[in-house]
């Protein structure tokens, strides 16, 4: 299958040509966008692979449908920059990334609470600039401090245990009641 890759990184380029490593699809890797100006790049492109920032508006669909393309396969869970009324409309499918790793993104928010707490960022940007002074780069104990988390699916549950490795205690909110 030929695949236009839109939005390419050199990061998409090494792990899509490693998972590609049996060469059953031709990669072609665009650095563009992909917008009604760029569509053009897909014709003869049986899919597809964009990103959040990709433009799959109705014009951008009819246009990559014109040229071929069956199949828009996203390198993300969301899909709000899709219209799948036109894809449907179209006889296109679309796929996406189904879930992110609820270990990562619990890693990830427990990264952002701990460099906004020691100021990691500031300080990051001071040390380059060959500032080592402390001041406004004090942080406190998380220890002993209650964290609060709204939502109780998969994510929250792999945060709380995060949290949980720090003595933190926690306690959630849910806004609905869980299916």
């Amino acid at each position: 299958m030929r695949i236009a890759v839109f939005s390419a990184k050199p990061y998409d380029q090494t792990f899509l040509t490693r998972a590609n490593a049996a060469g059953r699809h031709t990669l072609s890797f665009f650095d563009a966008r992909l917008t009604v100006e760029t569509a053009p790049l897909a014709v003869g492109f049986e899919c597809v692979c964009a990103f959040v920032n990709d433009h799959l508006d109705a014009a951008v669909m009819e246009q990559l449908h014109q040229g071929g393309t069956r199949l828009v396969a996203l390198r993300s869970a969301g899909f709000n920059h899709v219209d799948l009324e036109a894809a449907q409309r179209l006889g296109m499918t679309v796929v996406r990334v189904p879930a992110y790793s609820p270990h990562a993104v619990a890693e990830h928010a427990v990264a952002l609470v701990m460099s906004l707490n020691r100021m990691t960022f500031r300080a990051y940007n001071r040390v380059r600039e060959g500032n080592f002074a402390l001041d406004g780069l004090l942080g406190f104990d998380l220890h002993g401090k209650t964290v609060g988390v709204i939502g109780n699916g998969p994510y929250r549950s792999h945060l709380c245990r995060h949290h949980a490795r720090f003595w933190l205690p926690h306690c959630g909110l849910r806004p609905l009641p869980k299916p």
